[in-house]
């Protein structure tokens, strides 16, 4: 049975490719900072709950977790959409925080049971990496630095066998995303996604990871960008009815 640590386990994306994975027999450490919510999730799929904010994540939390073919770094967010001139330093904080050193804290502690298992690292960045947006600037610049973070450590990865994955979601309708960015302006969330035929799900993000988790172990796919087909670029979006036919069937599985 292959192990695999996924931040950000408690919701969305990582409690997706948490569910995913542990279907199809993958022991699955979940962490998260909500104990409640990781241990109804992990009594469901069988998996391991760990409650620790990533940012302060050691070596001594991870004790449990003996051997480790996956890494998926899922922890992040974003806070705000305040302009550049009228930004607020603490949400740039707080983004740069989880995005990028909680990424760097769970990288520096896995690589070398990684590297040992010749496994794979997948961080999941955004397109908001690609480039500015207006009111995007504090999650744009920690996406980028949290690519930056995974380009470089390919590089630096070369002669070991491991791989290292960077996979940038699209918009992604999940629950909590655009309410936390939006300070639970339940409306105004809800705007965002307001007429976009099909935006992705976590469970698409998921079925993504599956797939790149499941390539041979030569085989190293350095980035990914996901986009549902509303959207064409961060810039291009397009809200109204696409007319898809009822009997387009959606896989079980990019596996099947």
């Amino acid at each position: 049975m292959k192990t695999a640590v996924i931040s950000g386990a408690s919701s969305g994306i990582g409690e997706a490719c948490a569910r995913l994975l542990a279907e199809f027999g993958w022991e699955v450490f979940l962490v998260a900072r909500r104990r409640d919510r990781l241990d109804e999730i992990a009594s469901e799929i069988n998996g391991h709950a760990i409650d620790l904010d990533v940012t302060k994540a050691s070596v001594e939390d991870f004790k449990c977790v003996r051997t480790c073919d996956l890494l998926v770094n899922c922890a992040g967010g974003a806070f705000g959409v305040d302009v550049v001139e009228e930004a607020d330093v603490d949400d740039w904080v707080k983004m740069y925080n989880v995005n990028v050193l909680g990424t760097l804290r769970l990288t520096q502690i896995f690589l070398p049971r990684l590297i040992e298992s010749q496994g794979c690292v997948i961080n999941i960045t955004s397109t908001a990496a690609l480039g500015g947006y207006e009111g995007g600037a504090g999650y744009c610049a920690a996406k980028s630095a949290q690519r930056a973070l995974t380009q470089s450590l390919r590089l630096e990865m070369k002669g070991e066998p491991v791989r290292i994955t960077e996979l940038l979601p699209g918009m992604v309708h999940t629950p909590e995303f655009s309410l936390n960015r939006l300070q639970g302006d339940a409306d105004r969330a809800s705007a965002v996604y307001k007429d976009v035929d099909r935006p992705l799900t976590a469970e698409d993000v998921a079925q993504v990871v599956l797939m790149v988790s499941n390539l041979p172990p030569h085989v190293n796919i350095d980035e990914l960008v996901v986009r549902p087909v509303a959207q064409r670029a961060q810039h291009a979006l397009f809200r109204g009815a696409l007319n898809w036919h009822d009997s387009v069937h959606k896989p079980d599985s990019f596996l099947n």
